[in-house]
């Protein structure tokens, strides 16, 4: 077994590194000091530096392998879940039934998931035990101090040890209150960590998954996952806090009554067992109907987006009873599952009610006639109640904990589906000239979308030249579109090959390629920020002629001089409050900027007047701009500017016909 597990090679998206930290002892080290060093000092405080101090090697060499502490930690998380797909394969494989398989997944996946997301701050929570543990022995220990008191109450005397008592009595419950505060000190760090984490893992994948991952999904609803951050947050401080507290105090409890008078021990056997009933028969039905709850919220949280989106359609009255209606169909599956999820924290409840009946009744009971025998004093009596008080609230509290416990494993499932997905294979090559001189040329390349029967793209050659204006026309649903996408770069062939500068596209630095070329999608609109981040993402390298050229190729600087705050205007998300030309012209500013080789247009013009979208056109595809132009729109102006057509036709058999403009 140990020779077939040091073989196992877990993959880890190439571009993440510079140099594979798996090749060398060096690297391996890296790997290990720095996850190391960042659970002892915090990812905030850690640098390069630093690690090369704790592994005994200079700065330079961890360079090497990569190129900032950001690319670090994707690798450590890439790794992790690269790491979890093995282990789901694995655990599953000998399941035939699907249901069982799915089973055991839901229980390896959220298991684990949970227990490694507080590994990565497995200091903190040591000391929030750590202070659980010394809290809960001081709590215990008020119960002997009160048994104390009220022995000498009882026997009718004052003196200096009775008032000693009591001012420990009252420093205990300060102490413990103190060690509470430094509790929830050290869980909001952690809720903080976790909030970091959880918005840089979103961020850095959303624009890397890859595009079959995507297929079938919404992206923005893929992003409402992050909300479950939030329940993740406050859910783990709770069961830190509340969990480890009253399992404690349970432990010690028990073994304090077992002091007093071994029939104790039965109580505590009987605590035990009732836990492990609740657990056994409960647990898995608990994680399977909150992650169909939240399923259902998610469907929710969707269909009152898609409301917003499209507010205005939903005023009409006759569209209006229809939004309410599916709103309507949505909630009674959620309230369904809401119940059966219900149900299950109810049977749990029940069963603790009925267990503290029938233990409240024979603890008094045989407290009494112990008392009654004197094999107990009063003190002791008052004592052993008191803990048994708190050994049945601290069980109480762990059992209604439980749906927060279902909660938080379903909160971290939601994120894992989004944290799963695949990202873009990126070979990390050197930069070689055909970034600045770019010819393209497919050869038979297939396009099949997931989960169909039919091609959109079948047999595709074509060559393109550095410095060619080229139209892309035919039906709708033609294939124009995947065309222009699959020579972006933005989706992979299904079949075939396709070649930049005759080297194999699978091989191509595909973020160099990228940031040589200028796009405009269908769908695709400004996002929430100034004019000016949405024309240039900020970067420092653009110079203000640059941008001033810019403005005035697509004609929006006498919009901007119009604003208040001209280029600092903030704009809505997807554009609103622009209008539908404006908003297309800050799309060709920013796919210009950077005067990059090739430019990829999706009807970049069609929402402008004409004689502005042909001034634009002219722009474009003038010789003095030496880029390649491949661009698929409906305004017969490209036609006349383009040095050729590709017309593509929809049959069985898709193929494509060139044509030379005059």
């Amino acid at each position: 077994m140990d020779q077939i597990l040091s073989n196992i090679k877990i993959q880890v998206n190439p571009k993440i590194f510079v140099k594979d930290p798996e090749t060398s002892a060096l690297g391996k080290r890296i790997i290990e000091q720095s996850i190391l060093l960042i659970d002892e000092i915090g990812f905030d405080d850690f640098t390069f530096k630093k690690l090369g101090e704790k592994i005994g090697s200079n700065e330079s060499s961890i360079y090497r392998y990569f190129e900032n502490k950001h690319k670090l930690l994707v690798y450590l998380s890439s790794w992790y879940w690269s790491w979890m797909e093995y282990r789901l394969v694995f655990a599953t494989s000998n399941y035939s039934n699907t249901w069982e398989k799915l089973k055991k997944a839901i229980t390896v996946v959220t298991e684990k998931r949970l227990f490694n997301l507080l590994e990565l701050d497995k200091k903190d929570v040591s000391q929030i035990f750590f202070y659980a543990i010394f809290s809960g022995l001081v709590s215990l220990s008020l119960p002997l101090g009160i048994q104390a008191i009220v022995n000498f109450i009882q026997s009718g005397r004052v003196s200096a040890s009775w008032i000693v008592l009591v001012i420990l009595v009252v420093i205990g419950v300060a102490l413990v209150g103190i060690l509470a505060l430094m509790q929830l000190r050290i869980t909001e760090n952690l809720q903080q960590k976790i909030f970091v984490r959880s918005s840089f893992e979103f961020a850095s994948r959303l624009p890397r998954i890859e595009f079959k991952e995507l297929y079938g999904h919404y992206p923005p609803e893929l992003a409402n996952r992050f909300f479950d951050t939030l329940t993740i947050q406050k859910g783990t401080s709770k069961l830190l806090v509340d969990f480890s507290a009253a399992i404690l105090q349970i432990v010690f409890g028990i073994i304090l009554l077992s002091l007093y008078h071994p029939s104790f021990i039965i109580f505590g056997l009987s605590l035990l067992a009732l836990l492990y009933i609740i657990f056994r028969y409960s647990y898995n039905k608990g994680i399977e109907t909150s992650l169909k709850t939240s399923k259902n919220k998610y469907k929710i949280a969707s269909w009152l987006q898609e409301i917003a989106r499209n507010n205005f359609s939903f005023r009409n009255e006759l569209n209006y009873d229809y939004a309410l209606e599916k709103n309507n169909s949505i909630l009674k599956d959620y309230l369904y599952c809401r119940e059966n999820h219900f149900s299950v924290i109810k049977r749990q409840f029940s069963h603790l009610i009925l267990f503290k009946v029938v233990i409240t009744a024979s603890l008094l009971i045989i407290g009494g006639y112990l008392v009654l025998s004197q094999e107990m004093n009063i003190g002791q009596f008052v004592a052993a109640e008191i803990i048994i008080l708190l050994v049945i609230s601290s069980v109480e509290k762990i059992i209604l904990g439980l749906e927060t416990f279902y909660d938080v494993l379903t909160a971290v499932e939601k994120i894992g589906q989004v944290t799963d997905m695949e990202l873009e294979e990126e070979y990390p090559v050197e930069r070689k000239s055909c970034y600045t001189n770019i010819s393209l040329e497919t050869e038979n390349v297939n396009f099949q979308f997931p989960d169909t029967n039919f091609g959109i793209l079948n047999n595709i050659s074509l060559k393109i030249n550095p410095g060619e204006k080229i139209l892309i026309d035919g039906e709708n649903g033609s294939g124009k579109t995947t065309l222009i996408r699959v020579l972006s770069g933005l989706l992979h062939p299904t079949s075939g090959n396709f070649f930049i500068n005759d080297d194999t596209f699978r091989k191509i630095d595909i973020k160099q390629y990228r940031s040589r070329i200028g796009s405009i999608i269908q769908g695709e609109t400004p996002f929430e920020g100034t004019i000016l981040e949405n024309i240039t993402f900020n970067d420092k390298n653009i110079s203000t002629e640059d941008l001033k050229w810019a403005l005035d190729a697509v004609q929006l600087t006498a919009f901007v001089k119009t604003l208040p705050k001209g280029l600092d205007t903030k704009i809505f998300p997807e554009g609103k409050e622009l209008s539908s030309s404006n908003a297309q012209k800050i799309l060709l500013a920013r796919s210009i900027i950077h005067k990059p080789n090739i430019l990829f247009y999706e009807e970049p013009t069609d929402r402008m007047d004409t004689n502005v979208a042909n001034e634009i056109i002219d722009f474009i595809t003038s010789e003095k701009n030496k880029w390649t132009v491949i661009v698929s729109s409906q305004n017969p102006h490209w036609l006349t500017k383009c040095t050729r057509e590709i017309t593509m036709q929809k049959e069985h058999v898709k193929y494509i016909q060139q044509k030379q403009t005059e």
